[in-house]
């Protein structure tokens, strides 16, 4: 739980880095978004109240009296931080007024963006070229805002309005916002990834008494049909199979007396029943070390196995059993391996007719691998072929598999035998 916990945790912190970085993002883009348009519309007013009415016509003919009227009010009321550069461009796109005066009377041309702003009475910015010949006079190494604003001669001649704004004097009154409202995000993230710490420590809490208590009621269900299947067994044993077994006797006991009486015609039916009672104790006994292997539980997996191979090497089938010694695995593991030997045996035995059977457990880092293989006459183990997937036995070994975690394999190749492997992890 504390391992889960721990991920929350961290993916939470991950989560709140990756949003802060985003959101930061965001309100850095805004301010400063902000901050330019806040500087476009004090560009207007600067224009339009401050340079305009000393504008005159003599700036479109160089009049140095105008250009001198222009310069005593933007040297004594514009210039200083944050604007550094201030020019007046005539509607052909020659500048008419500089506070650099190397600039005025030059002429460069107004591009799009200018032409527009100067036709449709609007402002305009964006951020300075300092590789064009009209920037010349500028520091390369400080980047700058153009805001153009139109206006008007007396007489009613198109001018634009330009003046240069250091950027970061524009962002820098924003910065401190921004870093207040990132910090304000941040924390609150911050509080609210700490205020989850507990209602995540519940939820986990919850879950794990949950998982528990299913555990629980897995294992008393587990118990319980290991206690159905001991009474079943003993109540077949102690039932059925005495009273077969005495009814077995006592058939056997009559025909001898009827072959004595000469009463042969009647000796062999009754014989005959007696020998099929007898089949059926034996079918009975084997059933009842299906239902319940005592022996797996009292002696350990080796002799349940061995007990499982000792038909085979009755009907002259070399077998070879490996087991580890001190072999120490939990009742479901045990079982799964049992049930998983006892269903190859039996198709070995069945079907495979093979002359060799070996069944090999082995223990590994990773967990327990059981291995049995025989040299019969195999068949198509592909998952589209027919004998494989029309075998009940096989699906629910490998149901069997799937319920305990392991993996269940099977490989076989017609006339060169089986080999059925089913690994299971111990941790």
């Amino acid at each position: 739980m504390t391992k889960a916990l721990a991920q929350f945790f961290v993916g939470g912190i991950l989560a709140m880095l990756v949003l802060s970085g985003i959101l930061g993002y965001i309100l850095y883009t805004t301010t400063n978004r902000n901050a330019v348009s806040r500087a476009t519309d004090s560009t207007q007013v600067i224009a339009r109240a401050v340079i305009e009415p000393h504008v005159t016509d003599g700036l479109l003919t160089g009049d140095p009296a105008a250009i001198a009227e222009v310069d005593k009010v933007v040297r004594a009321g514009v210039l200083g931080d944050p604007i550094v550069r201030v020019k007046i461009w005539s509607s052909d796109g020659r500048i008419v007024y500089s506070d650099e005066p190397q600039l005025i009377g030059s002429a460069y041309g107004l591009g799009p963006d200018e032409e527009a702003t100067l036709r449709g009475g609007g402002a305009d910015s964006e951020i300075t070229d300092l590789s064009k010949p009209e920037n010349r006079f500028e520091n390369p190494a400080r980047k700058l805002i153009e805001v153009y604003v139109p206006m008007h001669t007396p007489s009613g001649q198109p001018l634009l309005y330009e003046d240069y704004v250091r950027f970061n004097a524009v962002v820098s009154s924003n910065r401190t916002l921004w870093l207040y409202f990132l910090f304000a995000l941040v924390g609150a993230l911050v509080v609210l990834e700490f205020a989850q710490l507990p209602l995540a420590w519940s939820m986990a809490r919850r879950i794990r008494t949950g998982q528990a208590e299913r555990e629980a009621l897995l294992q008393r269900a587990i118990d319980a049909s290991d206690t159905e299947r001991r009474r079943i067994a003993r109540d077949l044993h102690d039932g059925a199979v005495q009273d077969l077994a005495a009814v077995s006797i006592g058939l056997a006991a009559t025909a001898k007396h009827l072959e004595a009486e000469g009463r042969g015609e009647l000796a062999g039916p009754i014989d005959d029943a007696a020998a099929m009672t007898r089949q059926s104790v034996r079918s009975l006994r084997t059933l009842l070390v299906d239902i319940y292997p005592a022996s797996l539980h009292r002696e350990g997996l080796w002799v349940a196995l061995a007990e499982l191979l000792a038909p085979m090497n009755a009907d002259g089938v070399a077998t070879e059993l490996v087991v580890p010694d001190h072999l120490e695995l939990s009742q479901d593991i045990e079982r799964a391996l049992y049930r998983t030997t006892q269903e190859a045996v039996r198709n070995v035995h069945a079907h495979a007719d093979a002359t060799r059977v070996a069944v090999q457990v082995a223990v590994g880092a990773d967990g327990v691998t059981l291995m049995v293989e025989d040299n019969g006459r195999g068949f198509d183990s592909n998952p589209g072929a027919s004998a494989a997937r029309g075998h009940f036995g096989l699906q629910m070994l490998k149901d069997l598999a799937s319920d305990i975690g392991g993996v269940f394999e099977l490989q076989s190749t017609p006339g060169k035998g089986t080999r059925l492997t089913l690994r299971v992890p111990t941790s």
